[in-house]
């Protein structure tokens, strides 16, 4: 059968010119870095992010697509970016999220930019990968509540991801496993590099302030990069919240031991990544720290059995603010049109309590 190409190559060649002029940038800046100050790249224990390398752009440009497509939710009003809105830093900023029928959520949603850094998906890490972690909101009732199979069929029901599914995948039939391996190459693409601090770690001796190196230096003394560490500043390990002293906030979900099964889990979370913190309030599991200053403090007392004064908060917030990178540059998808058999969306539908 002769096969059009659909708008899915022009948002191709879009994305390969946005990763290009990314690369492009951060080139530039460590030519200028060279130039400005001679110091040598420095060794610490959080690394400096690498702009992604792509091999699939067709891939990546349907996953986008996906990403931002509220028909895959069963109201036909919620996406991916609904709760992982990449102009807000990945994150939706509220406390808990927003799911189907405007029911509440439990967990604040952790920020989607470079989650591909991260030893699992979920607070709790119940997702080995993206792909895996894609496919969970889709079913979830109080998230968009729609069901694998009716996910598919709806997608099925659109010309325009019939062609761009065949296209990709060479195979008639979408499935569930080619959704989310889509979604997944698109966020995998999702990272921020380039920032003051990654500069400073090139050698750009300019690149960092007074309080910040302050700032960082306490951060590293008080032992914070003993969690947040590595490329993404956090992400690689489960560690128990509260271990000086009892977290005050809620405590009623279990972490880690929801996976497990093991008591000793109970109350550990993935430690969250600090790139672009300052974009992704509020803080912790919860969301109840409003600022960065306030979970700043909370977790000096309750991690390190320390109280810092509000110059050395004041410093250690500052260091943060210099790890917020450049934002995924590309182009919003033309999103196809649905067919006559594509599900209407039911945005005020009352959920059954």
């Amino acid at each position: 059968m002769k096969r059009k190409i659909p708008l899915l190559a022009a948002g191709a060649v879009a994305l390969v010119a946005a990763l290009a002029s990314h690369a492009g940038r951060i080139e530039d800046t460590a030519q200028q870095s060279g130039t400005r100050a001679k110091a040598a790249v420095r060794v610490e224990p959080i690394k400096p992010i690498v702009a992604p390398k792509v091999t699939n752009f067709a891939m990546v440009e349907l996953g986008k697509q996906l990403f931002f497509d509220p028909r895959l939710s069963k109201s036909g009003v919620i996406s991916c970016n609904s709760c992982h809105n990449l102009s807000m830093g990945g994150t939706d900023n509220l406390k808990a999220s927003i799911g189907h029928g405007w029911t509440p959520g439990q967990l604040n949603a952790p920020t989607v930019l470079n989650s591909s850094l991260a030893i699992a998906q979920f607070w709790d890490g119940r997702a080995d990968n993206l792909q895996q972690q894609a496919a969970g909101p889709i079913a979830n009732p109080a998230e968009m509540n729609m069901s694998h199979e009716l996910a598919v069929r709806t997608l099925e029901t659109i010309p325009g991801y019939r062609e761009s599914f065949w296209r990709v995948f060479r195979e008639d039939r979408i499935t569930l496993e080619q959704v989310t391996k889509a979604i997944a190459a698109f966020e995998n693409t999702l990272v921020t590099p380039n920032s003051r601090f990654d500069r400073w770690l090139a050698g750009d001796n300019r690149a960092l302030g007074e309080q910040e190196l302050r700032g960082y230096k306490l951060f590293k003394a008080s032992g914070c990069v003993a969690c947040h560490n590595g490329p993404a500043a956090g992400g690689t390990s489960f560690q128990k919240l509260g271990l000086v002293e009892p977290y005050k906030g809620d405590t009623s979900i279990p972490g880690r031991a929801a996976v497990t099964g093991k008591d000793a889990d109970r109350f550990k979370f993935k430690v969250p990544t600090l790139r672009n913190v300052e974009l992704t309030y509020p803080y912790f599991h919860d969301g109840s720290a409003k600022t960065l200053a306030e979970a700043v403090e909370v977790m000096g007392k309750i991690q390190l059995g320390r109280t810092f004064s509000k110059d050395e908060n004041d410093d250690i917030v500052a260091f943060l603010r210099t790890l917020t990178g450049d934002a995924p540059n590309f182009r919003l998808p033309q999103l196809p049109p649905s067919g006559p058999n594509t599900p209407e969306p039911t945005p005020f539908e009352v959920v059954k309590k």
